[in-house]
């Protein structure tokens, strides 16, 4: 019987990619700036259609998402109760005004969403894209401490607009625009899962240095900007010890602790924020991509004390857009938080994620490039290497390959971290057992056919 559309396996109807997604490619290198989608060599696939865990493209091919649409789509794509939500709420209020004459809606959402948050984080700035809710973050700290400086780790990414562009590490995405970044982010040592506890150590020790080395510049440092687990950066899980030891740093130092969220939150990691596997709470976290699971919706949930750094509006907000609070978003979230409850998908990530976990342990033992595997619930990265002797380096021409062939194949694979040599499985929360098994057959079979030139 076949397999309806949201739960199926691979179903290829033309080459990848096909006639229709070529000729695409060829319209959109006319009317798009060149530096957006990558056109050179082999064009991509233009999506057509997405359901459940599935992509149809232009062409009709049908594919298995193992990266939710960049850890966009938690609860599937074409979420049937989000739809209905965004459905409902276009027809009745489209838009507000966020910041003079509010959407009664957004007020339900601040309240839901301070009832998931951790501690006692419940005083919200909303924004649309990640990086603004970084903005605002950093903002805050910035009222709440009188110092602009900020302590971020190597291997981040918090965003592409001038504030956040200043506390991600890539150079590639940095050297263009260096002259008008700002100089006070200073950059300590995220430290390797692996390394235990002295690894952990090690990079607190080199946060305080950095923090008071700074404290007699122009740019002393009130905040510190982490992610609990970096995502572009790789897939990385931090010591156990080492967020407790950044909030006990922070409460010495008198420092606004900001976690970035916006990868790992809703469900991803098997709890609802990836701060909760330690239990570590703080001053602000900002959120996005699977908030909505579909529309542009970020934010920046602080405490009460360190949002009170604001002043109260006097008529004109000193930090708003004017799609704030979206009605049509702000259904979406709600929509969103409930069918994560309802269908019990933190729960399913944890448990799903130990099965894709052992599944991909395996491969340690069966293909001589895999060097580690890491991450949380759903959030799991493969690192590939080349081996000469004891040493090692990236494997990025074999990641780019197998990505490709998966591709290929029916499977949607990313690849993460500075040299783009870990696979990244992201795949919705709901995913079924057979599609994700059948993808994980696909990239075993591919990994196993790698040239040895590559």
């Amino acid at each position: 019987m076949a397999r309806p559309f949201g739960e199926s396996l691979p179903e290829l109807r033309t080459a990848v990619p096909g006639p229709a997604s070529r000729e695409l490619a060829a319209r959109l290198a006319r009317v798009e700036s060149p530096n957006i989608t990558r056109l050179e060599g082999e064009p991509p696939i233009f999506w057509a259609e997405a359901r459940g865990a599935n992509v149809r493209d232009a062409d009709g091919n049908v594919y298995v998402d193992l990266s939710s649409g960049f850890g966009v789509t938690a609860t599937g794509h074409a979420n049937p109760r989000v739809a209905a939500a965004i459905a409902q709420q276009a027809g009745t209020l489209a838009h507000a005004m966020g910041d003079v004459y509010p959407p009664e809606i957004k007020v339900r959402l601040l309240e839901r969403l301070a009832s998931v948050a951790p501690g006692d984080l419940g005083v919200s700035i909303l924004a649309s894209a990640g990086t603004e809710a970084v903005e605002a973050a950093l903002k805050t700290a910035h009222l709440a401490t009188g110092r602009p400086g900020v302590l971020a780790f190597e291997g981040a990414y918090h965003g592409l607009t001038y504030g956040s562009l200043a506390a991600t590490w890539r150079s590639d995405f940095r050297q263009p625009f260096l002259e008008r970044l700002y100089t006070g982010v200073r950059f300590a040592p995220f430290p390797p899962g692996s390394g235990g506890a002295d690894a952990a150590e090690r990079s607190l020790q080199a946060a305080r240095r950095l923090i008071e080395g700074a404290a007699s510049t122009d740019s002393p440092i009130g905040a510190i900007l982490v992610e609990p687990i970096q995502g572009r950066g790789g897939i990385r899980v931090p010591p156990a010890a080492f967020l407790e030891g950044l909030r006990e740093l922070a409460d010495e130092l008198d420092l606004v602790l900001i976690f970035d969220e916006i990868y790992t939150g809703f469900g991803r990691t098997g709890r609802w924020f990836a701060a909760e596997h330690w239990g570590v709470v703080p001053d602000i976290m900002t959120v996005g991509k699977a908030f909505t699971g579909v529309l542009p919706l970020s934010a920046a949930i602080g405490t009460p004390r360190v949002m009170a750094a604001w002043p109260p509006s006097t008529g004109e907000a000193i930090h708003t857009s004017t799609f704030l609070g979206n009605p049509i978003a702000c259904a979406a979230a709600l929509a969103q938080i409930e069918e994560i409850e309802a269908a019990g998908l933190v729960g399913r990530a944890s448990q799903l994620g130990e099965r894709l976990r052992r599944r991909l342990d395996g491969w340690r033992d069966r293909f001589a490039a895999v060097h580690d595997v890491r991450g949380l619930g759903l959030l799991q990265g493969v690192e590939l290497v080349e081996r000469e002797g004891a040493e090692t380096r990236p494997a990025t021409r074999l990641a780019a390959w197998v990505a490709e062939e998966a591709l290929h194949r029916g499977v949607i694979l990313l690849t993460e971290g500075p040299a783009a040599n870990i696979l990244a499985f992201v795949p919705p929360l709901t995913i079924g057992v057979e599609p994700l098994d059948a993808a994980l057959d696909i990239i075993e079979a591919v990994l196993a056919s790698a040239p040895s030139n590559l």
